[in-house]
């Protein structure tokens, strides 16, 4: 499939806000350590996004055909019941930052340089998701990731990564052979369009979850998703 890299996602990171989330407090040493690893931040980082175009070839009771590959979810095929194509997409800090932070050797300052390449992801994210709608015009999405949810587990993230082709090359990222992705700072999934408010989130009961983006709604999943 015909891929395309952005490689060129500025990286302008809110300081209040990442210091808010450690809880860094004016004044104290920590501020300090936290100002100099976002200064060396910015001038090695490179988050990245790489995506294609997956046109849907045919759709089962509980699965989706994209060209070779069958992606097998009752929630994604739901989903995408009324759309022809998605995107396939991975997103990252960069490798940069990821060898940097492997290059710390303080606990806390690798924790803060964590947080750090947390927020380059998100700006790939965010840019992705803008230079999507801007190219293609769409309108309402949503997105799905492999392993988000029990319907679509990380073994997922196989058939995605070799529709997306060869990431190491393209934008730094592998996927290993446990199905993690290096860096750990990394995304990946599927966003359509969708007349829905869809999110993950509302299907997973895992409490206190930082990345929660909407509220868990047991009855969803029998209302929606079961096959009638």
């Amino acid at each position: 499939m015909d891929t395309l890299i952005l490689d060129t996602i500025p990286f302008k990171p809110d300081y209040d806000e990442l210091a808010q989330k450690l809880r860094v407090r004016p004044g104290r040493s920590s501020e300090k350590e936290l100002i100099q690893l976002l200064d060396e931040a910015r001038t090695i980082a490179r988050p990245k996004a790489i995506y294609c175009i997956g046109y849907i070839d045919d759709k089962t009771e509980d699965s989706i055909v994209i060209g070779d590959y069958t992606l097998t979810s009752r929630i994604l095929r739901v989903n995408l019941e009324n759309t022809h194509r998605c995107f396939l997409y991975i997103a990252t800090c960069g490798r940069e930052l990821h060898e940097w932070q492997l290059s710390i050797s303080d606990m806390l300052a690798q924790f803060y340089a964590d947080a750090i390449n947390g927020a380059a992801l998100q700006s790939a994210r965010k840019a992705l998701e803008a230079h999507l709608v801007e190219r293609f015009g769409l309108g309402n999405t949503a997105t799905m990731n492999p392993g988000s949810l029990e319907d679509w587990p990380l073994q997922a993230q196989i058939p995605l990564f070799e529709m997306l082709g060869d990431t190491q090359s393209a934008i730094g990222v592998e996927l290993t052979d446990s199905l993690l992705m290096i860096p750990g700072q990394t995304v990946s999934g599927i966003r359509f369009e969708t007349e829905s408010n869809f999110a993950s989130c509302q299907l997973c009961p895992k409490e206190d979850c930082p990345n929660r983006k909407a509220p868990y709604n047991a009855e969803l999943f029998e209302q929606k998703f079961t096959a009638r």
